[in-house]
């Protein structure tokens, strides 16, 4: 299969992580459904661009929490283009507080776009990739599933079982020839590290070896190396992508 031929489905594709995602993948020559669930604009922004530059995309409205939402959501890609050949699990979301004062909604809300998502849309795609013979599929967790952060116990939980679930799916599906990684970000400039503290940010820059917060790009450029022909012998891997963050000291 040629990479024009190919389709992607990120979810979570309007902005941050998930338009570089869909601005590199497209690049590539793969045709990008972009999945969003509230942020139309945003979306058709990365899709008018995709399309300005030269490449395949359309955005596509489902909260991937939801069953029915995420079967729609899988049939409109098949009807469109036919199966998805690589999925990229980007959609997250953050509600921080210390444990002994965190709401039981807000655990639920984390855990349930970070992980139940993921489960959802990758148990659906994963059937047309087993017949086919071939996919990818690239989950986006965070160092802190690795290592833990204080006040981020409901955020660190999702990603540690994102982890979890990313290594034993790819030893179901390792002999259809199905690669299936975890790409763990640390702190990667988007919207809500730009709104922190400058004091703040300036701690967790002691703690970042390379000095300097991620971009986006960054993030976007590994995960295209994922979903290409060359990373085919790559499987069950958790990829920190944070700066030495991780390596502490």
């Amino acid at each position: 299969m040629s990479t024009e031929q190919r389709v992607a489905l990120i979810t979570g594709g309007s902005r941050g992580i998930g338009r570089a995602i869909a601005y590199r993948l497209a690049a590539s020559g793969i045709k990008v459904a972009v999945n969003y669930v509230a942020r139309e604009d945003a979306a058709r922004e990365v899709v008018d661009q995709i399309t300005r530059d030269g490449g395949s995309a359309f955005a596509l409205q489902a909260d991937v929490t939801n069953p029915d939402d995420v079967e729609a959501l899988i049939k409109g890609v098949e009807d469109r283009w036919g199966p998805v050949d690589i999925l990229v699990n980007n959609a997250g979301t953050i509600k921080d507080s210390l444990l002994i004062r965190m709401d039981l909604d807000d655990f639920d809300d984390v855990v349930s776009l970070n992980l139940r998502a993921t489960f959802l849309c990758t148990r659906l795609a994963l059937r047309k990739m087993v017949r086919n013979r071939w996919g990818r599929v690239i989950n986006i967790g965070s160092v802190v599933g690795i290592a833990g952060n204080v006040g981020q116990a409901n955020y660190s939980a999702s990603k540690a079982a994102v982890i979890g679930f990313t290594k034993s799916v790819a030893k179901e599906v390792g002999t259809r020839n199905i690669t299936v990684n975890c790409v763990a970000p640390g702190y990667i400039t988007t919207d809500i590290v730009e709104g922190l503290p400058a004091d703040l940010k300036e701690r967790i820059l002691e703690r970042v070896h390379m000095r300097r917060f991620g971009n986006a790009r960054e993030v976007a450029d590994l995960v295209g190396f994922l979903a290409a022909d060359e990373a085919s012998y790559i499987t069950g891997q958790v990829i920190a992508i944070d700066g030495g963050l991780s390596l502490g000291g």
